[in-house]
């Protein structure tokens, strides 16, 4: 892959990312990546809409390809100053193969790295979503409403998993590598990826309750119960009035 793009004047480095780079590469795993265009070369590519790579050529083994971003250098400057979780912790591991850009792997650095900004609001944002989560899964399962059980339950495991890793202070990886980051950190309630698997595998009340009041008993999150149900009302239900980013990008 270097050797494709490093002559190539459009395109000043090229970063791996992905399984690749975290070390989760199985044999037939595709290689993520992005390159860094030249501002120039960056605009003609968002001009033609032309900012995705996939290549079978560049692998040697069956069935295997590269899947890469074109993107800029404001784009990681940015990043570093403001991206959301999942943006930051998709650059965990990841390494230039070639750059031509005077410190960037300093710039790297400074990409997957906890915003400790907003960290209060974070862990009452996601104990409050854990709280709603699991009442609301109860009420489905009286009502017999299976979509809304299993969206109760998913959404359940996802905050009570958000509110455990923002407690750790590590970056939310987006949704395939959630399991496995929640599952590494080292201050978490015994017993909790059991009772996250057993939700997941069988969403019913006493599952929920399981999984909510282990970790709603893990320590002492500072939030009432009227207060998740507010703050639901006022920064879920209402978010539309003050056109807040929503929780899943956080």
């Amino acid at each position: 892959m270097a050797d494709a793009y490093r002559d190539d004047p459009r395109y000043r480095a090229l970063i791996i990312g992905g399984s690749v780079a975290k070390g989760y590469a199985r044999d037939d795993s595709d290689v993520d990546f992005l390159i860094v265009a030249t501002d120039d070369a960056f605009d003609e590519h968002q001009r033609t809409r032309d900012v995705f790579i996939n290549r079978k050529d560049l692998c040697d083994y069956d069935g295997g390809f590269v899947d890469g971003k074109i993107i800029d250098l404001a784009f990681l400057e940015k990043l570093a100053e403001k991206g959301n979780e999942p943006s930051r912790a998709a650059f965990e591991g990841a390494f230039a193969a070639y750059s031509h850009i005077l410190n960037l792997d300093d710039l790297l650095q400074r990409i997957p790295v906890y915003p400790d900004a907003g960290h209060a609001d974070r862990i009452r944002a996601f104990y409050s979503m854990a709280f709603i989560q699991h009442w609301l899964l109860h009420e489905a399962e009286r009502h017999g409403n299976r979509y809304t059980l299993t969206r109760a339950a998913s959404q359940l495991a996802l905050f009570a998993g958000r509110l455990i890793l923002a407690h750790n202070r590590r970056l939310f990886p987006y949704h395939k590598w959630f399991y496995r980051t929640l599952e590494s950190v080292t201050e978490k309630p015994a017993g909790l990826m059991a009772c996250f698997d057993a939700l997941l595998e069988e969403p019913n009340g006493d599952h929920a309750t399981g999984l909510f009041e282990l970790v709603r008993d893990f320590r002492d999150w500072g939030v009432s119960d009227i207060e998740a149900y507010t703050w639901f009302m006022t920064d879920v239900e209402w978010s539309w009035m003050s056109e807040k980013t929503p929780m899943e990008d956080w």
